[in-house]
């Protein structure tokens, strides 16, 4: 699977360790930031974000302290759907009934182990369909 991947200082150490475990099974884009200093996340989440709209990527993996700054900036992009999981259950969901693209997840709040188990839940759950796709259809005002 091809796979983008960025957020900010609070998500760095995270980002790395991710990078590590997806990339011997998947193709890996890394939007940064690359390094823990302060950083503005919009610099790397529009770029990922564009990349999922434009088929570049099929997944996006945001993370940052609180998975919402993150998650407000990319769903400002029509075609994404971003939704902040800090649980597996949360990831399982946010695919099943929103066909999520991006899953954002918040540093701060999660175990390093819970965050590879949130990914992995969110990678690997399909979207059911159904009477979720007519919501779906409903999302994109723009």
């Amino acid at each position: 699977m091809k796979i983008a991947i960025g957020g900010d200082h609070a998500g760095f150490e995270y980002k790395e360790a991710l990078i590590a475990q997806l990339s011997q099974n998947n193709e890996i884009e890394d939007f940064g930031t690359h390094s823990t200093a302060s950083c503005d996340y919009p610099d790397y989440v529009h770029p990922l974000a564009e990349s999922i709209v434009n088929h570049k990527n099929e997944r996006g993996i945001l993370i940052c302290g609180t998975a919402n700054g993150v998650a407000i900036t990319a769903n400002k992009h029509a075609g994404i759907r971003a939704g902040i999981a800090w649980d597996t259950e949360l990831a399982v969901l946010t695919r099943q009934h929103n066909n999520a693209n991006i899953i954002c997840i918040p540093a701060r709040f999660v175990s390093l182990e819970k965050a590879f188990e949130i990914v992995q839940a969110f990678l690997h759950t399909e979207f059911e369909g159904g009477r979720h796709q007519n919501r779906i259809d409903k999302i994109d005002i723009c």
